[in-house]
């Protein structure tokens, strides 16, 4: 039914490797394409299961990425990357996505159309979105 680019992941190293100088990089694009998942009947289940596993969820989380994104103090959302309506696990670590609270309110507002017939994120778009 379409697909969203939601988050690109640059990663960058320089360093030494055998006393050599070595660099090294990549990047992972995150999307979600939205096919006919139907509505789950067990949707407040997922809610209130990601409501108590979210502080434990981010402990691990940092113990692999890094403390947790957060700005002035406030800690990121975690948003689903397969919504929980539609029926993306709820404690997934691939699932979830930290974002700043202004562009999880973007995602979410964008996620219905994607879903729709005939919305915006049937047709194509750049190859990349950006530009370095």
């Amino acid at each position: 039914m379409g697909c969203m680019w939601l988050a690109d992941i640059k990663g960058d190293w320089k360093g030494r490797y055998l006393f050599m100088p070595a660099e090294a990089g990549g990047r992972m694009a995150i999307t979600h394409c939205c096919c006919d998942y139907p509505k789950v009947a067990d949707l407040q289940w997922r809610r209130d299961t990601w409501d108590n596993a979210r502080k434990r969820f981010r402990q691990e989380w940092g113990s692999e990425f890094g403390a947790w994104p957060s700005t002035g103090g406030t800690l990121w959302t975690g948003h689903h990357i397969f919504d929980l309506a539609h029926g993306g696990a709820p404690t997934a670590t691939g699932n979830v996505l930290p974002v700043p609270d202004a562009i999880h309110k973007v995602f979410n507002a964008e996620y219905p159309a994607c879903y729709a017939p005939g919305g915006k994120w049937l047709t194509p778009g750049p190859e990349y979105p950006y530009v370095d």
